[in-house]
């Protein structure tokens, strides 16, 4: 029997409406502000797939790719049915290339705007 059920997933970063955007371009979704008139924590809803926020983390620094030290400490998949139209579309929207020059695999790695790393996978 499960003790929990996973309720989201939470990237730290510098400036949380500025990756919620991001990700609510490449993903879809709404990106929903918290009322209490802070930008410390932002939603995006409504996209497929577990739920994401983005949380303010003063001091943040994003991890490196593909070094051990520091520790990546997790990456985004993200399903897309072309490689190269979703590589043009995210690299548009601020993603950086981290490892994206074999074309012949069936994924490619990219940083998002706050440096955290994320895969596209071919479908």
């Amino acid at each position: 029997m499960a003790i929990a059920t996973l309720d989201t997933v939470v990237l730290d970063c510098p400036d949380p409406l500025a990756l919620a955007r991001f990700y609510a371009q490449v993903l879809g979704g709404e990106v929903k502000e918290t009322t209490d008139g802070t930008d410390s924590w932002v939603e995006l809803r409504g996209a497929p797939g577990a739920p994401l926020a983005f949380q303010s983390a003063p001091g943040f620094v994003p991890p490196a790719w593909p070094a051990a030290e520091p520790s990546q400490q997790f990456h985004l998949d993200l399903t897309v049915p072309d490689l190269d139209v979703a590589e043009k579309a995210v690299l548009a929207l601020g993603a950086v290339p981290l490892d994206a020059t074999d074309r012949q695999r069936t994924f490619r790695v990219y940083a998002d705007p706050a440096g955290h790393p994320f895969c596209l996978c071919a479908s």
